[in-house]
């Protein structure tokens, strides 16, 4: 993106990939049909420990924008959930429009370029490759984070930004499946169950925001779009709490009783829930006797502990299955109206690389072609 709009400004522009082909990543996600932005994108959906920064690249290329350049190429498009975008068809059209864009900017493109190494001297950049040296006054990084590394995903950028004094803020999983230990072994035994919740994540005045979606057990732990979200806001040894009753009170086992006292705690659930949940659900509460047997007391504490389920993660499952990274090359370092280093003129981060996470369902992918065009516009400045 940021190839494309810099060629198409009048710029000579090389392209460096390190995979034998573009675009990779954009062809898995979104279930190989392409999450490419949300139209509910704002600031606040966003981590950095910055949270101000996104907002100028954002403000400037709006989701509005990138879907009005999908539609210019005729890409069939569908909102799914929650403002979410995706092809009618197959990733492979945004890869190709992008690859047409850098064509119309008469971009380079050079595949399989293997980094050596970058220097920086009397206002050159030289960038080492397999297949020779080469020079300019700019650089662009923007090479991603760790995040799935089957896919070629490196600490590149991070490397980089240290070799040139820039800071890095720790960078940790985010969008990934988090593991149970044994306490909630009964939950890893309903590995493919799913229910719609409401997930958050931290403890006290630190918590994160709450999600409404679908969380899904799996055979490690916790996993689906609820528990995706809240990832990204989890630390380790903090707390997980679930809403197992998203439309109703803890009052909810106490009003059941009185609709129909013969029944249970298992068989009121398994009305808005899988079965197999619901009994594991009921067997944890400890309530099996019919509601006519049993005290209001215990079928209130029951509710509350529905609504506010704690599971207390023994971690994530890692780079491997995280879609993206928090942390990144710190923002303080960057412009955030062009991207540029401040201390190095010419160098510059954008994408995932920066500290800069967004939520599940576009939001990176958005701040992927906000940055990029910022970037592009600074560098024919």
């Amino acid at each position: 993106m940021c190839a494309a709009r810099a060629g198409q400004r009048g710029l000579r522009v090389l392209l460096l990939e390190g995979a034998d082909r573009p675009g990779k990543k954009i062809l898995i996600s979104g279930g190989g049909r392409c999450n490419f932005t949300n139209l509910q994108v704002a600031p606040d959906r966003y981590l950095s420990a910055n949270p101000h920064f996104a907002k100028s690249a954002l403000a400037r290329y709006t989701a509005r924008d990138f879907l009005a350049l999908v539609e210019t190429y005729g890409i069939a498009w569908h909102e799914k959930t929650l403002g979410q975008l995706f092809c009618d068809g197959s990733a492979v059209q945004i890869v190709d429009m992008l690859l047409a864009e850098c064509a119309k900017g008469q971009v380079e493109l050079r595949c399989g370029a293997a980094i050596g190494g970058v220097r920086h001297a009397d206002g050159l950049f030289t960038v080492e490759t397999g297949k020779g040296a080469v020079n300019a006054t700019k650089l662009v990084v923007a090479t991603g984070g760790p995040s799935i590394p089957k896919m070629g995903a490196t600490g590149f950028a991070y490397d980089l930004a240290r070799q040139f004094g820039l800071k890095v803020v720790q960078p940790r999983p985010a969008l990934v499946p988090l593991t149970l230990g044994d306490d909630d072994a009964l939950f890893r035994d309903l590995s493919g169950v799913a229910n719609e919740v409401v997930a958050e994540a931290g403890q006290s005045a630190a918590k994160g925001p709450k999600f409404r979606e679908a969380a899904l057990f799996t055979h490690r732990g916790l996993s689906g779009p609820a528990i995706l979200q809240v990832s990204s806001y989890w630390q380790s040894g903090e707390a997980v709490t679930v809403d197992f009753l998203p439309d109703a009170t803890a009052e909810r086992l106490i009003e059941a009783k009185a609709e129909n006292p013969k029944a249970t705690v298992r068989s009121t659930l398994s009305a808005t829930m899988p079965d197999r949940l619901a009994a594991a659900l009921a067997d944890r509460i400890g309530i099996e006797t019919a509601f006519a047997d049993t005290k209001d007391k215990a079928l209130r504490a029951g509710g509350e502990r529905l609504k506010r389920w704690t599971f207390h993660p023994t971690g994530t499952e890692g780079f491997a299955k995280a879609e993206v990274t928090v942390g990144g090359v710190a923002t303080a370092g960057l412009s955030s109206k062009t991207m540029e280093a401040k201390t190095v003129p010419g160098l510059y981060f954008i994408g995932e690389a920066v500290d800069v996470t967004g939520w599940l369902g576009g939001y990176n992918f958005q701040w992927a072609w906000a940055s990029a065009v910022a970037c592009a516009q600074a560098l024919s400045e």
